[in-house]
Formats: structure tokens, sequence, C-alpha cells
């Protein structure tokens, strides 16, 4: 295999990325960073290597949120394209079990959110993962391909999007 050969701003871009993981990601990929970040030193030119040790960029510190559900599960759900059941407590404080067919996992700072199409409500739903009550993958696929569901979620994205932009220019 060829040498790593990263330039000095895609190597920072890759070190920031993966301390961003370290100090927001679940346990799995805060871990999968640092194994990261380890590879990468070991693979980089000497001249390159402080880039990694003593990096010009910094991650500004946060409180992970508490979450009762394993993220990696909820990942391994997406890749094997499994549908979800979840109870979920909602900002009321009411819980609900939902069928949810996973989409993406997005990361924020203050936590993460799952994007489904939820069989409940019939539409795509954000689900904060500090709101799982827990979170059961299925045996039963989603009946449609990952990239129609993804397609189908990314319009329904666009078109919520553009109902934003439209009554921002009303106000």
């Amino acid at each position: 295999m060829p040498p790593l050969m990263l330039t000095s701003d895609e190597l920072d871009a890759a070190v920031l990325g993966a301390h961003w993981v370290a100090s927001r990601g679940e346990p799995d990929l805060a871990k999968a960073a640092l194994n990261l970040l380890a590879k990468i030193e070991v693979v980089v030119p000497e001249r390159l290597r402080a880039h990694v040790l003593e990096p010009a960029t910094s991650i500004a510190p946060v409180v992970p949120a508490f979450e009762v559900v394993n993220s990696s599960s909820l990942r391994n759900a997406i890749r094997r394209h499994r549908k979800i059941t979840l109870v979920y407590e909602g900002g009321s404080g009411i819980r609900t079990e939902r069928v949810v067919w996973p989409i993406l996992l997005g990361y924020r700072d203050a936590g993460r959110i799952l994007a489904a199409w939820c069989e409940l409500r019939n539409g795509f739903r954000y689900f904060r993962t500090d709101r799982m009550i827990s979170a059961d993958t299925l045996e039963q696929g989603i009946p449609e391909t990952a990239l129609t569901l993804r397609t189908r979620w990314r319009s329904a994205m666009d078109q919520e999007r553009a109902g934003y932009v439209s009554q921002a220019r009303e106000d």
C-alpha cells in the first residue's frame, strides 16, 4: 500500500475531525477516532507528525448528553437496513412506542438525532437519542431500498427548508 500522502490542510482536517468525534461521539466511535489518530501518526511522514501530536486546531469541550440507547446499535440497524422499535419520550414527557425506518444518525455538539420514517406518524421524523428509552432492532427489513428511502427523505427535507425560507421572507 502506498504511503499516506496528505497535504498539511488535509491532515489538519482529519485530525480535527477525529478529535471532534473523540469528544462528542458515542464510546465506540470515540475509541475508533483515537485509533484512527494513532494509525495516522504512524503512517504520515516525519515532517508532518507534529500535525497529529501537536495539532494547530482544537475542539471546545462539551458535556455529553446522557443516553440509554447505544448509538452503535442504531448505526448497525441503518447499515443492515432494519426497522427499529423505539420507546421515545417527547418534549412533553409523554412516552410513545414507534416502529421507525432509520435513515441516518446525525451528530451535533449537544447530542445525536436519528432521522427516520415513522410508521406511527406516517412521515419523516427526528428522534433525539437522549430521549430514547429503548431501541430494539427488528429482523424485519425496510420495504424499500436505502437509496429510495434516503431520496424521499432528502426531498422532504428540501421542501421543509423551502418552507422556512418562504416564511422568513414573509416575516
